[in-house]
């Protein structure tokens, strides 16, 4: 997508529509504790912002740690528990896809369950319909090209013509890796205290913006 505007728009999830990130990793702490594992939410955001649950279990494993048979359901479990009660739309997105002229759809390293709930509680479910797409689908989650690839191909539309708009930096990079133009997103709760213009820009996000009212602005 050298000139113009897309042909398709892909937004992630959590940290892009719906603002998750921090809960999800306070989520994702409390229960490591109960299992007898330590991560503070900084180090959970560090370590697994925008990958899939199944990277958890990887991570521990290449430690020689096994997790506990049903720590992911519990996870799971309190993170929907969470979401059900707490959880926002990012300020702005309904705004920005309401005003869309292009299509547009979801592609996420959540389950589908997870996506359709936050985007439920948030009222954005409408917006999306059936349009998506999560790593439960593909053999590789970010930072791997394959759902982003996977997304653009049942949308019909050339991964060139295509804009991902992410927050984290497997998210960029997966993006990259599929020949896409991608934003990053740092106006999500969880980059209060970090430098996300930075992270994102490292990552090699084509442009990086704070916030769903500037769009397309300079872009």
């Amino acid at each position: 997508m050298a000139n113009g505007q897309p042909d398709l728009i892909i937004f992630d999830c959590d940290g892009v529509l719906v603002d998750s990130e921090l809960l999800s990793c306070q989520c994702l702490s409390e229960v490591l504790a109960e299992s007898g594992f330590e991560l503070s939410v900084e180090q959970a955001l560090d370590l697994f912002l925008g990958r899939s649950t199944a990277a958890i279990g990887q991570y521990y494993r290449e430690r020689g740690q096994i997790l506990p048979d049903e720590f992911l359901l519990r996870l799971k479990s309190r993170v929907l528990g969470t979401f059900g009660e707490a959880l926002q739309p990012i300020p702005g997105i309904n705004a920005v896809v309401s005003a869309l002229k292009v299509p547009y759809c979801v592609a996420s390293s959540s389950d589908l369950d997870r996506v359709a709930l936050s985007l439920n509680v948030t009222g954005l479910a409408p917006h999306f319909g059936d349009r998506l797409y999560t790593a439960q689908m593909v053999k590789h989650g970010k930072p791997a090209p394959d759902l982003f690839l996977y997304a653009a191909g049942k949308m019909q539309v050339d991964p060139a013509r295509t804009l991902v708009i992410e927050d984290s930096v497997s998210g960029v990079q997966a993006a990259k890796a599929a020949g896409m133009t991608v934003w990053g997103f740092v106006g999500g709760g969880h980059y209060r205290a970090r430098d996300g213009r930075a992270i994102l820009s490292g990552a090699g996000a084509d442009r990086v913006f704070a916030r769903m009212s500037d769009f397309w602005k300079d872009a």
